[in-house]
């Protein structure tokens, strides 16, 4: 796919490449680690619900990131127009790049509150929420859905879906290349048993050249990424980032065609984090919160999981501070960057 084809997002074309948004995984702190290793990068946020945001006692905490992060998007959870409007409105002021809805989560717990998945059973409540959303700011807003639900899981079901979403004005679309089983699996389960369709999606992008459709969902390598990006727009990855993260340090180059960016080492990605953990520590922040994302960097190298374990068992210490990641440095050998692609 050709970006400069894309229609413009934030005054630029589409990103090729965005890291999902995981629960209790895509944090202010896992976002900007990733910034520094990619410039191009879409970094999304955890799901928001707009319960939090609106009456929660700290909806900056949600809010809050750094403004290296940028590009950056906040999903949203939430299913009443009036309550999701109020959160955009909140999420542009904060100066966020997209705000995107959450319309995949097959979590038993959301689902009671009418979020995420079960959404897919009510496309017209989604076509107003989505309406009430962009009505709300003059940034893109997006959705993030399956490419089906339950028994509705045929293409049509899904070309009926972004139908409607496409009359009430939405371009982008995000799509987990599996469906979602609302009852009888966990949110985990969700992500591995039902099989993946990329086909579907392939179809549905051939079907709307004029929609920005991105691609999600069991997706590895970077290589995976450039094939994938044939058939689509742009592709999402999540947990092989949190795996890996040193994935993140070859997008611009593999993706963006960026030739001149140096490559990286492993140490050299973490003491370039060490600036920011100081900073953090020093406004309150907990350092086990600082020392989560850099726990995938050094997959494969030897002292790896000593690294791992000095981490964990002391980050939590409150005498601790951001000498504990030089300590655990020290128990790695270095090595030049070198993850699979």
């Amino acid at each position: 796919m050709h970006t400069s084809k894309l229609p413009h997002w934030s005054g630029r074309p589409y990103p090729r490449f965005s890291l999902a948004p995981m629960l209790d995984v895509t944090d202010r702190h896992f976002r900007y680690f990733l910034r520094l290793l990619s410039q191009e990068t879409l970094l999304y946020s955890e799901m928001v619900t707009t319960g939090a945001l609106l009456h929660g006692r700290d909806p900056e905490r949600f809010l809050d990131f750094s403004a290296q992060e940028h590009p950056v998007a906040l999903q949203l959870g939430g299913s009443n127009p009036d309550e999701l409007a109020a959160c955009t409105e909140k999420a542009t002021l904060w100066g966020y790049d997209e705000i995107n809805l959450n319309v995949g989560c097959p979590s038993d717990r959301v689902q009671n509150n009418l979020i995420g998945a079960c959404l897919m059973a009510h496309p017209e409540r989604v076509a107003r929420c989505f309406q009430a959303m962009q009505a709300a700011t003059d940034k893109p807003v997006t959705i993030k859905c399956r490419i089906g639900i339950d028994d509705q899981d045929e293409d049509h079901d899904l070309e009926q879906f972004v139908n409607l979403l496409k009359e009430a004005g939405c371009k982008i679309f995000i799509l987990h290349a599996r469906k979602a089983w609302l009852q009888g699996l966990s949110p985990k389960q969700n992500r591995d048993i039902p099989p993946l369709n990329y086909e579907r999606v392939y179809r549905l992008k051939a079907k709307h050249p004029e929609l920005t459709i991105a691609i999600n969902g069991g997706i590895k390598s970077l290589d995976a990424c450039s094939e994938h990006l044939q058939q689509v727009d742009s592709v999402m990855l999540g947990r092989a980032l949190w795996d890996q993260p040193l994935l993140a340090a070859e997008v611009d180059q593999k993706l963006y065609g960026q030739v001149s960016k140096p490559s990286i080492t492993a140490r050299q990605a973490v003491e370039n984090y060490l600036p920011y953990a100081e900073e953090q520590l020093a406004r309150g922040v907990r350092l086990n919160a600082l020392t989560r994302p850099l726990m995938g960097v050094f997959q494969g190298v030897p002292g790896a999981r000593k690294f791992r374990r000095l981490l964990s068992e002391k980050a939590h210490q409150p005498d601790q501070n951001a000498d504990l990641i030089r300590q655990a440095l020290d128990l790695v050998q270095d090595t030049s960057l070198a993850t699979p692609t």
